[in-house]
């Protein structure tokens, strides 16, 4: 659960805390506080890589989209049969939001086009 430096500082604050109990409450609670802060700033500063994602991972994840987008096309035209969101999920293994977001993305592109307005009996056919 805690690696060596976290366990340690963790078991300092609590006798730090139990200690000053025994000297005054409102001192223990002041540190307790102060222990609970500290532990907490320092497990934000010790991830920063889980925050922010780097460049390498953000081209990845561009190249990923545009594969799955390639794909969403081949396949339209290889059956030249329109699509539902439904399909595009499982065919691609992506979420329904993903699968919409692809969909809008290429019809901004010009390059397919929405059949229905809103709900199950909407498909989409390439250009």
């Amino acid at each position: 659960m805690f690696s060596k430096p976290e366990g340690t500082i963790s078991i300092i604050a609590a006798l730090l805390v139990l200690f000053s109990a025994m000297l005054n409450p409102m001192v223990s609670v002041v540190l307790a506080v102060v222990a609970l802060v500290g532990l907490g700033i320092y497990e934000f500063m010790k991830k920063p890589n889980a925050a922010m994602p780097t460049a390498e991972t953000k081209n990845k994840q561009t190249e990923n989209k545009e594969q799955e987008k390639k794909a969403l096309l081949d396949f339209m035209e290889s059956g030249n049969q329109p699509l539902t969101n439904e399909h595009v999920r499982m065919m691609l293994g992506i979420s329904e939001a993903t699968a919409t977001r692809y969909f809008d993305e290429l019809e901004k592109e010009g390059k397919i086009r929405q059949v229905g307005k809103e709900g199950a009996h909407v498909f989409y056919e390439k250009i």
